[in-house]
């Protein structure tokens, strides 16, 4: 395993988790609950660019990307 496996996985389980959120925010009544996986969901939308961020600065940085 290398670490750009490993954040791509991630990334994936991150986007699965984000999609399930939208989803409940969106399948629910209640507004408590409603908030609170929106907010779930901003939290892991934040996740999932920040997981990218560090994909891309590793694919920048390697010096076999530069060839």
């Amino acid at each position: 395993m290398t670490v750009a496996s490993d954040l791509q996985k991630a990334i994936a389980s991150a986007q699965s988790s984000l999609g399930s959120y939208q989803m409940f925010a969106e399948s629910t009544q209640d507004p408590a609950a409603k908030q609170m996986f929106q907010s779930m969901a901003q939290d892991m939308e934040r996740h999932v660019n920040q997981l990218n961020a560090r994909t891309d600065y590793l694919s920048n940085s390697n010096p076999l990307n530069k060839q």
